[in-house]
């Protein structure tokens, strides 16, 4: 995962500041974003440190490398739906072979700013393309080729989405179920140097940063460890009989 620099990250937390205050001042949902991977990582030390909590990270879909902020009034809970997100659909032939920098090129020649771009999930065929509320409309109107393939944008998108990088499944056993000895299993690394990611500020848990190593985990929640990958915790337990707890995933790819 690609670090922001002392001057992106300047940036960055003015962003989140100005729209914390607006939310406060206005009482209603302020949003920020897109946030790469990165962007994502330095908000959460922002918003601790300011003390706010009352957010949500969404890309459009569970597990979205590129996520949207939005802050939220005490009386409103933060939700999905919320989000000024949409999908539109790029339709071209199979044997057309589209990449995703093909469609992020086309989308910048636009003039379109990298922030307004959500994930791209390309697949034989089909591309789903996730963008800021206000651009979809615009794209659909002005995007008729991607390079020399002729494609056609409909909104929204049907399920499965296109697969991406895909998942590679694990399993092991593990002491309990703190966070420190899940991330210990998911890197297959030490629990004292999965403490020291936890610690540092280094892992998201379910979009949020988690520092407390005795943090608990929970069937279905979503793992991001900076710079080491995403990864989704489908079950935990049963015990085994010498008192440890089964784990099992999966590693994006």
């Amino acid at each position: 995962m690609k670090q922001n620099s002392p001057g992106d990250n300047a940036i960055l937390e003015a962003r989140l500041l100005d729209a914390v205050r607006l939310c406060s001042r206005r009482s209603q949902p302020v949003f920020v974003g897109f946030l790469s991977e990165a962007e994502a990582f330095s908000a959460q030390g922002v918003l601790r440190r300011e003390g706010f909590f009352h957010y949500l990270f969404w890309g459009g879909f569970e597990g979205a490398e590129r996520v949207m902020f939005g802050a939220f009034p005490d009386y409103l809970e933060p939700e999905p739906e919320s989000f000024p997100i949409c999908a539109v659909t790029a339709a071209f032939r199979d044997c057309d072979k589209l990449t995703h920098r093909d469609f992020l090129g086309a989308l910048m020649a636009l003039g379109i700013t990298r922030d307004t771009v959500g994930d791209l999930l390309i697949e034989p065929g089909r591309g789903v393309l996730f963008l800021r509320e206000e651009m979809a409309g615009y794209v659909q109107t002005q995007v008729e080729k991607i390079g020399r393939v002729g494609v056609r944008l409909t909104p929204g998108f049907t399920e499965p989405l296109p697969g991406g990088l895909g998942f590679e499944p694990f399993s092991t056993v593990i002491a309990s179920p703190r966070l420190d000895c899940v991330v210990a299993a998911a890197l297959r690394i030490s629990r004292e140097k999965a403490a020291r990611l936890v610690e540092s500020g280094g892992v998201l848990l379910g979009g949020v940063q988690i520092m407390s190593v005795s943090a608990a985990v929970k069937d279905g929640d979503r793992l991001s460890v900076r710079g080491k990958g995403r990864f989704i915790l489908d079950q935990i337990g049963p015990e085994t009989k010498r008192g440890r707890v089964n784990l099992s995933g999966r590693k994006y790819r």
